[in-house]
């Protein structure tokens, strides 16, 4: 079976400010074998491959990466924003169009040589995957790809994450 997810985003002008239209997953998540098709899509994507961990980014990459896991039989390793996860972390910054901000992800996530996949709902400008590579490689890991539901290729965030393969399900 075929499904074209984009029927299943919602496009929401002027959120979170006026000009940006957001692309909404929540219809996707509503529906579930919309959303039981985009996991089992990635899903066969890195069946077989080498993935000690599936990385995912707060919040909305929690969504996707914890059935992705399930579905791979391997480990969740969650990234989060400064003061949310409770042990021990290590943390990168990253630019944003005004400002900068971090990400935090705890000291045993990612041990020495781990082959991780990481996993969000959407690329954009980058920062924030970027980010969450260079806490992977901090920890001594290997980054495999990146994975997203939805790619904004017209913010040519693909480019900013330097030698990362990037795997997406929908482009806009």
């Amino acid at each position: 079976m075929t499904m074209d997810l984009k029927d299943y985003i919602r496009d929401v002008p002027n959120f979170p400010a006026p000009g940006i239209v957001f692309r909404d997953i929540t219809p996707l998540l509503a529906d579930p074998d919309a959303f039981n098709y985009a996991i089992s899509k990635l899903a066969e994507r890195y069946r077989g491959q080498r993935i000690d961990a599936v990385v995912a980014v707060e919040s909305r990459g929690f969504l996707v990466g914890a059935p992705l896991a399930r579905e791979l039989g391997t480990p969740l390793v969650p990234v989060r924003k400064p003061g949310k996860l409770p042990a021990a972390t290590i943390s990168t910054q990253y630019t944003l169009e005004y400002g900068s901000d971090t990400m935090e992800m705890h000291v045993d996530g990612i041990s020495p040589g781990q082959h991780a996949l990481v996993v969000d709902d959407l690329l954009a400008t980058g920062g924030t995957l970027a980010a969450v590579g260079r806490l992977i490689e901090l920890a001594g890991g290997l980054v495999v790809e990146m994975a997203v539901i939805i790619e904004l290729t017209a913010l040519e965030g693909r480019w900013s994450l330097e030698t990362h393969d990037v795997f997406s399900l929908v482009q806009y």
